[in-house]
């Protein structure tokens, strides 16, 4: 029988890419120690791989396919297919950036500043890439952890990755320059993109995990409405695509149906409650297949 072997990320996405899974309808077991999880699937491999080293393997074809960030697909240089984003992290639901960052203090403004500068970083092969583009020498280091304190004693700048910014300011540290922009990207071989079974199974897990994020931002929607005042209430009803609209046992009443974006529910319902609606039902969803 033919198998997908998946990479899912060790780190600090493990927990949040099982759980991912587990709504896209996935039981995926990891045992203490282990690297190779278990999943309820046995067309799917699963072995857990650290998100910089996923790309390395993924373009060798140790794996068919794995989730990683953009960074480091950047990073190695890796040559693979992108199946989907996936924009989710350990925590928030936004793109995360690899930054150039300096002393609040520091003569450095641009990276022509640099020259002859010591820079401390995770991410070396960008960093060396980004210099060289600005045609700029400086010394680069591999930073294995505490990247913010290193300056100003240890390094003149750092290439870091952030959300907010929040820890870089608590450092005295401000943002010169953005590097790269990066999600979280579900990756594959060249062959086994080509491989018809091995890619309608990843096109399928890519849906389903494409509709698990898509509904973490909506909610469902079941209200009555008397026929009079049917019309007011689509009015001011917002959907997916259009709400599902159905007769009760009553003639002169309706039943809707519709997905919202989760942010405006709580200005909505009140809205549909004046115009006449009744009721009303609000409930979260696990997928939204757009």
């Amino acid at each position: 029988m033919p198998v997908l072997r998946l990479g899912l990320p060790k780190g600090s996405l493990e927990e949040t890419t099982v759980d991912m899974f587990r709504r896209a309808g996935y039981k995926i077991d990891i045992q203490s120690r282990s690297y190779y999880p278990s999943i309820d699937d046995p067309e799917i491999e699963c072995v857990l791989i650290r998100a910089q080293e996923m790309a390395r393997y993924v373009q060798e074809g140790v794996l068919d396919a794995g989730l990683t960030g953009y960074d480091w697909v950047v990073e190695t240089g890796a040559d693979v297919v992108e199946i989907a984003e996936l924009v989710y992290g350990k925590v928030g639901r936004k793109p995360l950036r690899w930054v150039l960052a300096v002393p609040n203090d520091s003569d450095i403004k641009t990276a022509k500043d640099l020259e002859g500068k010591r820079i401390a970083t995770e991410a070396v092969g960008m960093t060396k890439r980004y210099l060289e583009k600005h045609g700029v020498n400086a010394s680069v280091e591999f930073s294995w952890g505490a990247t913010e304190v290193k300056p100003p004693r240890l390094a003149d700048a750092i290439v870091e990755i952030t959300e907010t910014g929040s820890s870089l300011k608590a450092n005295n540290l401000k943002i010169i320059d953005t590097l790269c922009e990066t999600t979280t990207r579900f990756i594959a071989n060249h062959e086994a993109a080509q491989d018809p079974f091995k890619r309608r199974k990843m096109d399928r897990l890519a849906l389903l995990l494409k509709s698990v994020l898509a509904a973490e931002t909506k909610v469902g929607l079941m209200l009555n409405v008397h026929q009079k005042n049917l019309e007011r209430v689509l009015a001011i009803l917002p959907a997916l695509q259009r709400p599902t609209v159905a007769h009760l046992s009553d003639p002169e009443w309706y039943s809707l149906t519709t997905v919202i974006d989760q942010h405006v529910a709580r200005d909505i319902i009140p809205e549909l409650m004046a115009v006449g609606g009744e009721g009303l039902v609000e409930y979260s969803l696990n997928k939204v297949v757009i």
